[in-house]
């Protein structure tokens, strides 16, 4: 399969440019970051510790004194100017991001489209901060209300999109007036190390935004909690993870937002248009090889079309073409590391055991990659653990119902509450469903529905705050009430 050579000379030149701007930081123990689908170390990078955590924030607090004066159409400038970079450089950043995360090109592509979105979109939004004039309870009296930036900022953000879910937070932030330091995902620094180097080329202030790589995550996260200049922690990651860090933000108590784990069902009524609902499962589940937060985790299909609907997907499933993400045509790349094919291995050896049956895939490639063949498990029941857990890998359980109670039943029983799909062609059942899950996103007749439009967050177990839309921004903005009197009669 032909690898694409714009793309790999992209790469070439920005893997330089970061070992360059990473060569300024010295005494640091390096670590290297490899590409999960040849296990190829593309660059070494330094490994930063509490002490430059410590001194981040405090040259962050310096910056953000300055900043904060600057009016929303400044800001909304330099924002606009950091997208068009990011637009420049496009296909560099898509090829890094491949590289460093696995995914295929054209994903990483749409990936570094959406992360830009999230900055033209708050360079607006900022302009927005409206506050209000409240009818006074005296005549002497006036009720203001303002908003003003909530202060420095900490994000702690995910391996599975390292440019959206930098731009997703970082974007905001500096619209709203805030400082804000950004710890990546060990296994995916790269893009974070791009982003910053671009936004300070246009022209955001050095310590005003500043990327943390680090191969022992543990011990910034500690400086993020537990700091008392640190006024907001926002993550993205893991249910547990999020937990921990919340407890640990509790001492100071910071505002966070958490982005976390879920459990999506993906629901085919025997009125759907079945061979959309297909294509749609197919798009939700497989994306960036099962590994999002949002994929179709379960897929719940009525008796009456379970056998047809498992003959069409099964079908798509086995034309799906697996490899290395640079090359043309791939459309499922590698897990991540080790672990999640592991993880994703004991969940599919759990459910043979107690009676699913495996109908396309079910295997890694071999011992030594990072390759998992696309899966489709059959006769798989609500209690098994595939069921029950984030799978985070290219496995497809589908599971049989009777009734649109059922169904709506079988999918709220779950402690997460992040995102949910159904297909139905009733549009009083798109109505009645809709309302009764138990989620903080629905897709009706979709199977992607992410936009920097739309509040991006999920219910239960699955996270506090949104992210993108109106109410993005108000993540990092305090209320401030003023009661002005002695205005006379």
């Amino acid at each position: 399969m032909a690898s694409n050579p714009h793309a790999l000379r992209s790469l070439a030149e920005w893997l330089g440019r970061i070992a360059d701007y990473t060569d300024a930081i010295t005494g640091r123990e390096r670590f290297p970051i490899k590409n999960p689908a040849t296990n190829e170390i593309l660059v070494a990078i330094p490994s930063l510790t509490a002490e430059d955590a410590n001194a981040a924030i405090t040259n962050s607090l310096a910056a953000a004194k300055e900043w904060r004066r600057t009016t929303a159409q400044a800001r909304a400038n330099i924002l606009h100017k950091w997208a068009q970079l990011i637009s420049e450089h496009h296909e560099a950043l898509a090829a890094l991001l491949t590289a460093e995360q696995g995914k295929p090109l054209v994903e990483a592509r749409g990936e570094i489209t959406y992360g830009t979105s999230f900055i033209t979109w708050f360079a607006e939004e900022g302009k927005r901060a409206y506050g209000d004039i409240i009818p006074t309870n005296a005549p002497t009296r006036r009720l203001i209300v303002t908003k003003e930036p909530i202060g420095l900022v900490a994000a702690i953000t995910p391996w599975n999109f390292p440019n959206a879910m930098i731009t997703r937070k970082v974007a905001p932030a500096l619209a709203a007036g805030c400082p804000i330091l950004v710890k990546p995902a060990e296994d995916t620094p790269l893009s974070a190390i791009a982003l910053e180097i671009l936004a300070h080329e246009a022209g955001v202030p050095r310590d005003l935004f500043r990327v943390l790589p680090t191969n022992s995550p543990a011990e910034i996260g500690g400086v993020f909690t537990k700091h008392p200049d640190i006024r907001k922690l926002t993550f993205t990651g893991s249910t547990p993870v999020g937990k921990y860090l919340m407890q640990e933000s509790a001492y100071t108590v910071k505002k966070v937002s958490m982005e976390l784990g879920g459990n999506a069902p993906f629901i085919v009524f025997d009125d759907a248009d079945l061979d959309a609902a297909v294509a749609g499962a197919i798009l939700s589940k497989f994306r960036n090889a099962g590994q999002t937060c949002v994929c179709a985790n379960r897929i719940l299909v009525q008796s009456s079309i379970y056998s047809q609907f498992i003959d069409k997907f099964t079908e798509k499933v086995e034309s799906l073409i697996v490899g290395n993400g640079i090359d043309e045509g791939v459309s499922v790349g590698p897990l991540i590391n080790k672990g999640a094919i592991d993880k994703v291995q004991q969940l599919l050896n759990d459910s043979l055991s107690q009676g699913a049956r495996s109908i396309v895939g079910g295997h890694p490639f071999d011992s030594s990659s990072l390759f998992f063949e696309p899966t489709v498990l059959c006769d798989v029941t609500p209690g098994m653990p595939i069921a029950q857990s984030e799978i985070f890998g290219p496995i497809a359980p589908i599971i049989r119902f009777e009734t649109e109670e059922e169904a709506v039943a079988l999918a709220n029983d779950t402690p997460f509450g992040l995102a949910a799909y159904f297909w139905t062609q009733d549009l009083g059942r798109a109505w009645r469903v809709s309302e009764a899950l138990e989620y903080g996103m629905i897709g009706v007749n979709e199977g992607t529905i992410s936009s920097e439009a739309a509040p991006f967050g999920g219910m239960k177990e699955s996270g506090i705050g949104r992210e993108g839309s109106k109410y993005g921004l108000d993540e990092f903005l305090e209320i401030k009430y003023t009661s002005m009197g002695g205005l006379g009669a």
